[in-house]
């Protein structure tokens, strides 16, 4: 089967992060990403957001690579670039200089604060993005500060996968009037936007209260993790009435006046201090055989090693092994497409192949070589 992203060719510039995380993207549904390392020491051939690229080592600072550059985005769809605003334009290669030769190119550009704004060239972190945001400050306990999360919400979520969206939608309109454009993602707009179930009116679930009282953010009895007796972690998520009827039953607490009233605040306190030491009385394992598989909503709280040897996500092939590390695998699935199985090469395996398809003569390839404008693996230009 074909990759749903066969056929489109992404020109990636080498950064951290978001950036990388979008071209692993595009790279696993069958995109072909070219990843423009800089000079210097050979990066790691570990990385599983570097996966399925192919690559080479160009030195920006020089003309001729700049013009190398301009050959291969001459015969892209797309452009990533995840530097600080004004640092592509001060190089030559910023939208307005690219899109005059290839006007059909959609320009990618991944930062934290965006391309405009009074903090656009500062520089900042997934925490400092969803602090501006409002994402961050919902998340916690009540009475504690706000605990840096993985940078899963504004990175990956707010930043690479609003970028790789973004994309998609430019190119699918630049295929319709043939016209390129710019895409500004920011990782502050994308957190935000994220958060926006939380801007409905708050009903019963007070969306917009204090720090800690959202029955998502931990404030309800029947939505939390829990120890066990051999300390480790549960996550019941039993939010429908039917569902934590369920639970009550399965451990119970059917006939409990205590939980009578699931959706009344006043009693979860008390509720979940009950369910706290109920949990302790068995081990993990114990509550997985009670409850995994029920309408309850229960899991198993596993670690990044424990989760690859679960039933359900060894039975779907949720991860797998490539190049020596157990990693996940592309997401989603599709009926009628596949996506691609993970490589990793070294950095600038394939700098005199892309050369020679972006038209530059042997004897041109070999003297960008000498010249150190490029380099193979493991050399530094």
């Amino acid at each position: 089967m074909t990759a749903p992203l066969a056929g489109l060719r992404i020109v990636e510039f080498a950064s951290i992060g978001p950036g990388p995380f979008a071209g692993m993207m595009f790279a696993d549904h069958g995109a072909e990403v070219i990843r423009i390392e800089r000079p210097g020491p050979p990066s790691s051939n570990r990385e599983v957001l570097h996966r399925s690229r192919r690559s080479l080592v160009v030195d920006l600072k020089r003309a001729e690579g700049i013009e190398v550059v301009k050959a291969l985005t001459c015969r892209a769809d797309g452009v990533i670039e995840g530097l600080r605003p004004g640092v592509m334009e001060r190089l030559g290669l910023g939208p307005d200089a690219l899109l005059a030769e290839n006007p059909r190119l959609v320009y990618g550009r991944m930062t934290g604060w965006g391309q405009s704004g009074p903090l656009a060239r500062a520089a900042g972190h997934d925490l400092n993005y969803i602090a501006l945001s409002g994402a961050l400050h919902g998340m916690g306990r009540s009475g504690e500060a706000p605990p840096p999360p993985l940078n899963l919400v504004g990175d990956f979520g707010g930043g690479a996968m609003m970028l790789a969206f973004g994309m998609l939608a430019a190119m699918f309109a630049a295929r319709a009037h043939g016209r390129g454009q710019v895409v500004d993602a920011a990782i502050t707009d994308g957190s935000a936007l994220l958060m926006a179930m939380f801007h409905s009116a708050g009903g019963t679930m007070n969306w917009n209260g204090p720090r800690g009282t959202n029955p998502l953010g931990g404030a309800a009895p029947f939505y939390d993790t829990y120890e066990t007796a051999d300390g480790l972690h549960v996550a019941l998520a039993a939010i429908e009435p039917q569902f934590f009827a369920d639970f009550l039953c399965r451990v119970g607490l059917q006939n409990d006046a205590a939980f009578a009233a699931q959706m009344d605040t006043a009693t979860w306190r008390a509720a979940k201090t009950r369910l706290a030491a109920l949990f302790k009385t068995r081990t993990r394992a114990d509550w997985c055989a009670m409850l995994e598989g029920t309408d309850v909503c229960f899991a198993p709280v596993l670690s990044l090693a424990e989760a690859p040897g679960h039933p359900h996500n060894a039975a779907r092939g949720t991860f797998l092994e490539a190049f020596g590390i157990t990693q996940p695998a592309p997401a989603p699935r599709y009926s009628e497409s596949a996506a691609v199985t993970p490589t990793l090469v070294p950095a600038g395996t394939d700098t005199e192949t892309l050369l020679a398809e972006a038209g530059f003569t042997p004897a041109r390839i070999a003297q960008l070589l000498a010249d150190g404008v490029v380099a193979g693996p493991g050399r530094a230009a």
